[in-house]
């Protein structure tokens, strides 16, 4: 470890010394890493500047908003053209000319992963880099994790190691299987014809290992305390009360913030903590509106988060460190925009910081819009800024009422008004990092998937994504969009957490929404209206998932399973019962409550599967008349099954559902149990 210091610390301070022009050193690997731990760095104008743009394998259907196929979704194994290179045929991904530098490189693939994919620089007939299969995970680079991502199962592997190039890069992939699907997006740098880059080579990644260890090391780590003077505040906070924090006066940067949010009532927590805004303004104008959980990139409720600039723990605790530049003042305020008392407690730290015609203030703005029908296909604007800046991250919150996937969607960025956009996405997971969704919630320094109710993604949903080496600067305009595309129809909640540097003429489209932040997160009452409208229950009926297990054959579960990605709206209140049978002989007893001592007819309805049982049914011990027979070779739900006429037994009904048979069809013996009927016998 004391030789790695020796190495790399005198680097980056060469590199990084604030305020000192950048255009006079050549670019490259080396610097490219330090500045990539230099969290003051994107806080000034780029110099040397750059621009960013995105190759990826976008549908090449898409051609402009007003033409056919503007929403085409076959966003995958698309290339720029094919070469025939000694024999072999290239499929080309990426084509370049430089000066420029790679700065994210994600991607996936369906089936087999057999081939070659080979970078070249500067026009060099043979490869610096070459991966024996499509993942990066095979091949020249050994650099460790997080610069080299390798996600468990298909989540998308991502290569965060710069390689710079001095006048040209070309990235090829050659298959050497019968093909699948191939996904992928290169986020590149072009700097000013003229820049000095030093082209990258493997010697150059041996040379740095110390380097890269320090840089893995610090990109894994928690957020470590940040030098400078800090502010703090402690209050509590009634509806429609504002606190505000006044910084140290002069040219000085937020370093760093954490904020605490507590409410005394667990229940409506999430909706309370949503209510509270932070604003933040910076030598006299405004510049961050944001819901204080979605500024810090948990948004709604308090999700456990590890990135490079943000984190929050388990005690509910949240930090950043974006630095956040002031010529003479700035202060933050706490508006509680919601109906119920939060107490706060925030500190700021603030440092010294040599303001320049490079310094730019920090932004950030939220943007909600409910109501979302899909269909019909569009694009959702995250946020439009007139100005001049660099784009530096976002959060996107979606609530899914339906247990299906909702983002087949790509992002779309224009920057300063070019025709098509630099940034054509393949999917909303493949831009914040992982793929094949829905997976499970994950953390990278980079990219955050942090809340997912529900495997299939019902309910609430919180990703995010922070820039880097890959920030987006923009000279007149910036607009992100993202098309509105799922699985199956459905109504959803859109809301965008936008951050950027900007000068100050900068402005952008979206405006403050105290009302929707306070409103935002729904109640108890409000979701079950929501899923019930579009799950209604059958009348009079009790839901056999809400029943009271009484007693049942050892070893077997049962659960409650969502119906909604069978057939919405056709099993009542959406969901079932799954009762995982093995065997003839294996049995459920359920007990249903008696609403007063006289006969009722009973009914049923079942589930019917290709790998569903054949049932016999007994009321409180006596027999229903004849088997039903659950098989079906597509799932659907059964007709009323009619039990008879029984009396209730101390109050209740037993329910006994057993198995008895398969029909010779079935692949299985389970049981599907949605709901039962009461009526009474005149």
């Amino acid at each position: 470890m004391q030789t790695i210091k020796h190495l790399t610390i005198p680097i980056c301070v060469l590199v990084l010394t604030a305020g000192i022009s950048h255009a006079a050193r050549p670019v490259s690997l080396d610097s490219l890493l330090c500045e990539m731990t230099d969290v003051a760095s994107v806080a000034r104008w780029p110099d040397p500047a750059f621009t960013c743009r995105q190759a990826s394998s976008y549908d090449r259907k898409k051609v402009a908003p007003d033409k056919p196929d503007w929403f085409a979704n076959h966003d995958n194994t698309e290339y720029i053209r094919a070469e025939e290179t000694d024999g072999r045929k290239e499929r080309v991904m990426m084509d370049a000319d430089g000066p420029g530098a790679i700065v994210r490189f994600w991607l996936t693939a369906g089936g087999p992963r057999d081939g070659v994919m080979r970078v070249y620089l500067d026009g060099a007939t043979n490869p610096v880099l070459s991966f024996s299969e499509f993942s990066l995970l095979k091949g020249d680079l050994k650099v460790g994790e997080p610069l080299l991502q390798a996600h468990p199962g298909q989540l998308g592997n991502n290569l965060y190691l710069p390689i710079p190039y001095a006048k040209h890069c070309k990235v090829t992939w050659e298959e050497k299987s019968k093909g699948g699907a191939r996904y992928y997006q290169i986020n590149y740098r072009t700097y000013a014809v003229g820049t000095e880059v030093k082209t990258f080579t493997l010697t150059q990644v041996e040379a740095a290992k110390g380097l890269i260890d320090q840089v893995n090391q610090s990109l894994s780590s928690p957020l470590p305390p940040a030098e400078g003077k800090t502010s703090t505040l402690q209050q509590d906070l009634d509806p429609g009360a504002v606190a505000t924090l006044d910084l140290p006066s002069g040219a000085n940067a937020v370093r760093a913030l954490e904020l605490t949010l507590k409410t005394d009532d667990a229940e409506t927590a999430d909706r309370a903590l949503r209510g509270v805004i932070v604003r933040m303004t910076f030598d006299g104008e405004e510049t961050v509106w944001c819901p204080a959980t979605d500024f810090f990139g948990t948004a709604v409720g308090i999700n456990e988060l590890s990135s490079w600039y943000r984190a929050v723990g388990k005690d509910g605790t949240m930090r950043c460190r974006w630095v956040m530049p002031y010529e003479k003042s700035a202060q933050i305020a706490l508006l509680n925009a919601g109906s119920r008392p939060v107490k706060a407690s925030l500190t700021a730290t603030a440092a010294p910081w040599t303001w320049d015609a490079r310094s730019m203030h920090f932004h950030t703005a939220w943007h909600h819009e409910a109501g979302l029908k899909t269909p019909p296909l569009r694009d959702w604007n995250f946020i439009t800024i007139k100005g001049r800046g660099v784009y530096v991250g976002d959060t996107l919150t979606i609530f899914n009422p339906i247990p299906t996937w909702y983002g087949e969607g790509d992002e779309k960025i224009w920057v300063d008004g070019e025709s098509f956009p630099s940034h054509m996405g393949t999917g909303t997971e493949d831009y914040y990092n992982y793929s094949y969704a829905p997976k499970p919630v994950h953390q990278t320094p980079f990219a955050n998937l942090v809340r997912q109710d529900d495997k299939m993604t019902k309910g609430w949903n919180v990703m995010s994504r922070t820039r880097n080496l890959d920030g987006i600067p923009f000279g007149k305009s910036f607009q992100f969009d993202i098309e509105l595309i799922s699985w199956k129809p459905t109504t959803m909640v859109y809301e965008a957490t936008t951050h950027w540097y900007a000068f100050s003429d900068a402005s952008s489209n979206v405006m403050p929404q105290p009302k929707e932040a306070a409103e935002s997160v729904f109640t108890k009452e409000q979701l079950q209206e929501i899923y019930e409208a579009i799950n209604p229950r059958k009348p009079g009926a009790i839901e056999c998932e809400a029943m009271k297990v009484v007693k049942k054959s050892e070893g077997m579960d049962a659960i409650t399973q969502d119906m909604g990605n069978f057939a919405s709206g056709v099993w009542s209140g959406g969901a079932q019962l799954l009762v995982k049978a093995a065997k003839a002989g294996d049995f459920l007893e359920l007990e249903i409550p008696a609403p007063d001592s006289n006969p009722k007819k009973i009914s049923v309805y079942v589930t019917q599967a290709m790998d569903f049982g054949t049932l016999s049914f007994s009321v409180n011990g006596q027999p229903c008349p004849a088997p039903f027979d659950c098989y079906a070779p597509k799932v659907k739900l059964s007709e009323a099954v009619n039990l008879g006429v029984f009396s209730p037994k101390e109050g209740k009904f037993i329910l006994r559902a057993e198995v008895t048979g398969v029909n010779p069809e079935s692949k299985g013996s389970k049981i599907g149990l949605d709901c039962v009927i009461l009526n009474s016998v005149h």
